[in-house]
């Protein structure tokens, strides 16, 4: 087997029937088997699946093990020499796999391969590539100033935008589509399962970087990822907004220390409180700059993010 396609469900059976049907009409030049891990989730139906694509393999949780934990039991169940680890909201538009696995095999040093994603509407999606994280460029992480300056060495971001752009070294691959070698994810020691979701993946691109391997963008070929459908906006709780906050401190401090963590949860909640007041002028202004609506979640995202910084809420967070 060459490769094993490795998808987490959790609430995205709609989803993930449309991108194995993209897998299977435009993979061509390699074996593969397709793996989707049920991750306790709530929605019934995913044996259905094996109507359509009977040669799928199903395996069900009986507890929500998070991003990590879900693909890493994927894994120890498939047998390809490579590992696709895929979102189940990506759809191929193009013989993707094929070309990515042609890449990896001819870079002697890869760890991590990777592609462009585009959004819904078919636009770049900014977090294609990325930076491995300070905390200077998560506080200033706002999709104004990527986009406004795309070739800021805070985000790196400018071959996304570039036609000539065929092959490059990065620093971050995004989960949401990631091909590595069999034998590189077990010497790396799979995903750290000690993130639930959010920056496992980042984690996962620390490992590589250690091991003495290079991550690589091939700029040639892209694929939908529709992004936020397990967890979409929650008006109240805000449970993305405090899942990777939490997740970022842990990262900061597994790999910079607990000083740095410090650092980041100080940085955070100063730019919590400016872009509260920030918010607040907007709406002073009312409809002239934004919608009702989006100021609100806003607000009340930035929120959420001061009461973590300043201790003044640890929100117990289900594990969905």
């Amino acid at each position: 087997m060459d490769l094993s396609i490795i998808y987490v469900n959790w609430n995205s059976l709609d989803y993930l029937r449309e991108s194995i049907a993209s897998v299977i009409e435009q993979t061509h030049s390699v074996a593969y088997e397709i793996i989707v891990v049920d991750n306790a989730s709530p929605e019934p139906g995913v044996d259905l699946l094996k109507q359509t694509f009977p040669d799928v393999k199903i395996i069900h949780s009986e507890n929500n093990l998070g991003f990590a934990g879900a693909n890493n039991l994927g894994f120890r169940h498939s047998t390809g020499e490579f590992v696709l680890f895929l979102n189940p909201d990506t759809k191929l538009m193009a013989p993707s796999i094929d070309l990515l696995i042609a890449r990896h095999k001819s870079l002697p040093d890869a760890g991590i391969v990777g592609c462009k994603l585009l959004n819904t509407d078919l636009s770049v999606q900014l977090s294609s590539i990325q930076t491995y994280p300070t905390i200077l460029n998560q506080a200033m992480d706002a999709e104004y100033l990527r986009l406004r300056w795309p070739e800021c060495p805070l985000w790196k971001i400018a071959p996304l935008f570039s036609e000539k752009v065929s092959l490059m070294k990065v620093e971050i691959i995004p989960g949401a589509c990631m091909l590595l070698r069999r034998s590189v994810f077990e010497r790396i020691g799979l995903f750290s399962e000690e993130y639930f979701m959010y920056a496992e993946d980042l984690d996962l691109n620390y490992k590589v970087k250690a091991a003495g391997l290079t991550n690589y963008y091939v700029g040639e070929t892209a694929i939908i990822h529709h992004g936020g459908t397990s967890s979409s906006r929650q008006r109240v709780s805000h449970w993305a907004t405090i899942m990777k906050y939490r997740a970022m401190v842990q990262l900061f401090r597994k790999t910079r220390g607990g000083v740095y963590a410090l650092g980041y949860r100080l940085a955070m909640g100063a730019v919590a409180t400016g872009r509260l007041m920030l918010l607040g002028l907007m709406s002073l202004l009312g409809n002239l700059v934004s919608d009702r609506e989006s100021l609100n979640y806003s607000r009340e995202k930035w929120k959420t993010v001061l009461k973590l910084t300043a201790g003044w809420q640890d929100v117990a967070v289900e594990r969905r």
